[in-house]
């Protein structure tokens, strides 16, 4: 090394600036001093039983009226749900939605319809739950809703970005069904993995979807004829979580190196032959979960079991990745829950909010990302329109082709309003399990490893599960 730099200094003029690689570049960003702020302790919320499960989930929901989260139960799963103004302490007997058989593994809010949220279990079932006005007052345990498809504990659930009604899940029976809720049915079969599915991101306006998978393989999807557009075999750089950024045309993945390193990696979503670029970021062991905010294109990387948060500014330019700066917090966190654009504050300059897990407290403490600004006035720069809370498409014209952005809504009036769209149950008889002969809960693929010996919770969906035509068709066709 001092050879080199001595043949540089005795052969030629000495390099400048762009040349010299230890010198740190130095990019003139709005963004480059946010920080992050921790709500006074009076603003978190206390003595709350979180889940202990080892499943790599959030295992918590937010939207601009309630938060969401699993908690630890004995005998089937819950979670509970605290409305926002409710900080403080909650009490032991404070009222859970308790339904499911097995362990709660993930929950979602809708996003168009502030009271509704889904949930997936290790009993099979996705169930969709009606919160009342203010939040629980008893224990909760008639769903709106009971989905059954899944012959395997089901551990995703996402709501389309851009169709009402439009609801994915993942299953460890491999398989991503696709639920119109207006019927109550799965319309769609995607069965193109061949482990367990660990992540799902749909593109701006849902017209395509990216999963990561225990096969070691990175996806993209379009969702409607579970066709793969691209796929990466990701041996040297092992994925474990991946996002869209906005409508860059670019995914991101948080996975593991051959050296064991947390790592990050930049793909071109058209061509995922080799990533644009791989970063190492630590030697931790915890899974990191990226965050993306497509309105100021900065990204958040978070792991589980550490408290720390960084942050960084993406661009369709090299070196496309800018680090910002970290968050620090002694206490780890399990999951971090995300608050919606239009449930922030816009006063404060707020950018982002987190809702941390502190397991260890019992604790949900939110963390604000403030931009520093010293005017009172709305900071039209780093709000710039938004996805709002109005869908663009119904499920029937999703399913039958048509793509269309999020309505956007500006964060300067009235992003306080609540939706007006409420949901409708559909009426739904119990039907057999059997459909045109085939029996949706055979071919089950072999137990996966960390799988409990539950298949008391298939059969529990053995009177409820309904029938589905296109269900069918891709049951009976093996290629499909």
């Amino acid at each position: 090394m001092l050879l080199g730099r001595w043949s540089a200094l005795s052969h030629g003029p000495s390099p400048g600036p762009s040349q010299m690689s230890w010198r740190p570049q130095y990019r003139s960003s709005k963004f480059r001093n946010v920080y992050g702020k921790v709500a006074n302790r009076e603003h978190c919320f206390d003595g709350i039983p979180i889940t202990k499960n080892v499943h790599d989930n959030h295992f918590c929901a937010v939207n601009a009226r309630f938060l969401a989260i699993v908690t630890e139960s004995a005998g089937g799963g819950s979670f509970l749900v605290i409305p926002l103004e409710q900080t403080g302490r909650i009490e032991p007997n404070y009222p859970k939605v308790c339904g499911h058989q097995g362990n709660v593994l993930d929950i979602k809010w809708n996003p168009f319809i502030d009271n509704i949220i889904a949930s997936c279990s290790e009993d099979t079932s996705v169930r969709i739950w009606e919160i009342p006005e203010g939040g629980l007052k008893r224990n909760m345990t008639e769903a709106l809703l009971e989905l059954h498809g899944h012959s395997r504990r089901v551990g995703l659930v996402e709501w389309h970005p851009t169709t009402n009604n439009i609801l994915f899940s993942a299953g460890y029976d491999y398989k991503v069904l696709i639920w119109n809720l207006d019927v109550g049915e799965p319309v769609k079969m995607i069965d193109c993995h061949s482990d367990v599915i660990l992540c799902m991101s749909f593109n701006t306006d849902g017209s395509l979807l990216t999963t990561t998978c225990k096969d070691k393989k990175l996806r993209v999807i379009e969702p409607r004829s579970g066709r793969v557009l691209q796929e990466a075999n990701c041996k040297n750089h092992r994925v474990n979580r991946v996002v869209f950024l906005g409508n860059m045309k670019r995914l991101l993945t948080t996975g593991v190196s051959r050296w064991n390193t947390r790592q990050i990696a930049l793909w071109d979503q058209e061509d995922l032959s080799m990533p644009l670029i791989e970063e190492e970021i630590d030697g931790l062991s915890g899974l990191l979960f990226p965050f993306y905010d497509a309105d100021t294109h900065m990204l958040y990387l978070a792991g589980k079991g550490d408290g720390n948060i960084r942050y960084y500014e993406i661009s369709t330019e090299k070196p496309y990745l800018s680090y910002l700066m970290e968050f620090r917090s002694p206490a780890p966190q399990k999951g971090l829950g995300v608050m919606p654009k239009h449930g922030l504050d816009v006063s404060a300059c707020e950018v982002f909010r987190f809702y941390k897990l502190v397991t260890l407290k019992g604790l949900i403490e939110p963390i604000s990302m403030i931009v520093p600004r010293r005017s009172d006035s709305y900071q039209e720069d780093i709000y710039p329109m938004t996805p709002g809370t109005e869908p663009a498409l119904t499920p029937d014209e999703w399913l039958g082709g048509i793509n269309r952005d999020p309505v956007l809504m500006s964060l300067k009036e009235g992003y306080k309003k609540s939706s007006k769209m409420v949901f409708k149950a559909p009426i739904k008889e119990k039907k057999s399990v059997v459909v045109n002969g085939i029996d949706l809960l055979e071919n089950v693929p072999p137990r996966t490893e960390n799988e409990p010996g539950l298949f008391r919770g298939i059969f529990l969906s053995v009177t409820n599960t309904i029938s589905s035509p296109l269900l069918a068709s891709a049951a009976s066709d093996p290629n499909k």
